[in-house]
């Protein structure tokens, strides 16, 4: 496959704002490694190569065990990750499948459990952040390095 095109050549414009946004979601009270967890999730559930370099690499940088990394797309068969992030996962994965889950009152309540209402918007920002990426890297083809 081939990149399709660069969208920051393309309309400069647009990309900033998507700039501005993961700019914001960077900044929140999240902790980096629980976004690089989100991130790579939605990522390998919308096939985004890109995203899924680019985020395993920065997962890595952070701490995070190859272990987690590997084990990431069966996190609810292992025993690797907390309750708080277990929850956080299941909101990624409902939220980044949204036609088919429409985000179940008991998916969301799982997350109340753990964050405060402030941090649980700042996670589905951060979830709606990364899905826009991965539809970007998708559709123009964008390649890894």
């Amino acid at each position: 496959m081939k990149t399709r095109m660069v969208m920051n050549q393309v309309i400069p414009e647009g990309y900033q704002a998507m700039l501005g946004l993961e700019s914001y979601v960077s900044g929140t009270s999240i902790d980096k490694k629980l976004r690089e967890l989100i991130k790579i999730r939605a990522s390998q559930i919308n096939s985004c190569a890109f995203c899924i370099d680019m985020h395993t690499k920065e997962a890595r940088k952070l701490g995070e065990t190859e272990q987690r990394i590997y084990a990431l797309n069966a996190w609810r068969e292992t025993p690797f990750f907390t309750d708080a992030e277990r929850a956080v996962l299941a909101l990624t994965e409902s939220i980044t499948l949204l036609a088919e889950t429409h985000v179940p009152d008991d998916v969301y309540e799982e997350v109340e459990s753990y964050f405060n209402q402030k941090q649980i918007a700042e996670i589905i920002m951060q979830i709606v952040t990364i899905n826009a990426w991965n539809r970007i890297g998708v559709s123009t083809r964008l390649m890894p390095q």
